[in-house]
């Protein structure tokens, strides 16, 4: 759990190569995008000058996205991006956006904590497959934002590779739908 803490340490080499500290291997610009979307922060440095090239890469790995049609951003977002680069001492986009999206990592925290605590069907046999299958849902309804802030959101992502996959969900959800019908 310790190394989750610590942003993942990526080495660029001269030859543009990216190289993964904690692997000892050498990754590409989608390996790190899926670090990222697993709630792992990632910091890039050139290993000859030192310098964090996190910003760079990051903006790289959207630029990418977009480039194959994957609409990352609204243009209007990006025209407003690119305004707030022109206006002297516009410094205020990245502290908004950094705002914007704590608000949203937290108020989706925040959901999923009443969803447990207010619920009186947490009770019930087989509410833990209803509560996974939610927090699958929202997490693919908002792209994964916020999915290090979620409590059992790694848990989901360690189940989903052990043998508790989409068919073990099934059986519950069949098995407590059995039992809600004969409580009828």
């Amino acid at each position: 759990m310790a190394d989750q803490d610590k942003p993942l340490l990526i080495k660029r080499y001269a030859s543009r190569r990216l190289y993964n500290t904690e692997t000892s291997d050498y990754v590409t610009l989608e390996d790190i995008a899926g670090f990222i979307r697993e709630g792992r922060e990632v910091q890039i440095v050139d290993l000859k000058t030192g310098d964090d090239l996190t910003r760079q890469y990051l903006l790289q790995i959207i630029a990418e996205h977009e480039s194959r049609g994957e609409n990352v951003l609204p243009v209007n977002v990006l025209n407003d991006l690119v305004r707030s680069y022109m206006v002297p001492g516009g410094g205020v986009m990245p502290q908004f956006l950094q705002t914007s999206f704590d608000m949203l990592r937290e108020s989706q925290s925040k959901m999923m904590e009443n969803m447990n605590a207010m619920n009186p069907m947490s009770k019930m046999p087989g509410f833990e497959a209803m509560k996974a299958q939610q927090e699958a849902f929202l997490k693919a309804m908002t792209g994964g934002f916020g999915a290090a802030g979620w409590t059992g959101g790694a848990e989901e992502e360690k189940s989903e590779g052990s043998g508790e996959d989409l068919d073990d969900i099934k059986k519950q959800l069949a098995a407590l739908q059995e039992k809600l019908s004969k409580m009828k």
